[in-house]
């Protein structure tokens, strides 16, 4: 009898995934209605749960700067509160935490590894992380490598991921699956299960870079969920969640928090267990409250611009 390959060996391992089901379950959640009270604490958690981020090539400290001041105080109504990071390249760290200073429960995240693609030496890395962390970064968001996953070199994936979280010391690290990359439900899941073996409680899974054609989608959101609900079911381990790119809108994001609510429960609904990263959500967001607040719409105009959607 041939030899099993290793995708087959670890599908036999964590379970496939009924796409079919995954689909009919993620519609669900789209006609659900959520109003008053119970809509307003979902729209004010959903801000909570914002990674604040801007990564383009013309970013400058004075841009930082502003991104920080927005994530510090989202809205005039003090009820409103602060997102949970703002997200930069490495080399903007240290002026996001001269914008922030240290006495703020904002955190500074910064993707690293090669950002988008990985395809950087394993030393390169590593060094990215280093740098980033030294200059006052509280989260690393990391790439995988893809190649290597899609090969089925799955030690050589896992001991990556073991590299640069040692890397990251007392940092908080977000592995990046590219969940468009990956192609299946059945290779997310198995991708969400080699990283949460090696991660930390509270470290994330998280789905995409926000820089291919698909990014964030309900149903490779739940794959992902179910997989942490069965990797803390089998293990105690609490893995945290970041579904990014594509989430634009409020109501977007009360869908996703439906997912996360009847999937894993209230213990996943705070930002640190669980974020989004799509900057360009938090207008949205904002415009939602107002609107709850005094009846009325205020144009989209009337909230600052948010930085790039990733």
């Amino acid at each position: 009898m041939p030899a099993r390959s290793p995708h087959a060996a670890l599908l036999d391992e964590v379970g496939t995934v009924d796409a079919v089901g995954i689909e009919e379950r993620v519609a669900k959640y789209t006609t659900r209605s959520i109003k008053k009270a119970s809509k307003l604490w979902g729209l004010k958690t959903a801000v909570s749960m914002v990674d604040l981020t801007t990564l383009e090539g013309k970013d400058t400290p004075g841009k930082v700067a502003a991104l920080c001041q927005k994530a510090l105080r989202p809205h005039d109504d003090p009820g409103v509160p602060q997102v949970a990071a703002v997200c930069v390249y490495p080399a903007m760290v240290r002026h996001a935490r001269r914008a922030l200073g240290s006495d703020t429960a904002v955190r500074i995240a910064s993707v690293a590894t090669a950002f988008p693609s990985g395809q950087a030496p394993l030393k390169t890395r590593l060094a990215e992380v280093r740098a980033a962390v030294g200059d006052g970064a509280d989260e690393i968001d990391m790439v995988i490598n893809r190649g290597a996953f899609l090969a089925g070199d799955f030690s050589l994936v896992q001991d990556e991921i073991a590299a640069v979280l040692a890397a990251c010391g007392d940092a908080t690290l977000k592995v990046i699956l590219e969940v468009s990359e990956l192609e299946t439900y059945d290779n997310i899941r198995a991708a969400s299960f080699l990283a949460m073996r090696v991660l930390r409680p509270g470290d994330f899974i998280k789905t995409s870079t926000g820089k291919t054609t698909l990014n964030a989608t309900l149903g490779n959101n739940q794959v992902m969920l179910e997989a942490i609900r069965d990797f803390y079911l089998d293990t105690g381990t609490a893995i945290a969640m970041k579904p990014a790119g594509g989430i634009r809108t409020a109501k977007q994001a009360l869908q996703f928090l439906i997912a996360v609510k009847e999937t894993l429960g209230d213990a996943w609904l705070n930002n640190t267990r669980y974020r989004f990263g799509a900057s360009a959500l938090l207008n949205d967001l904002l415009r939602q409250i107002e609107k709850e607040r005094t009846g009325s719409y205020q144009a989209p105009y009337y909230f600052s611009e948010a930085a790039e959607s990733y």
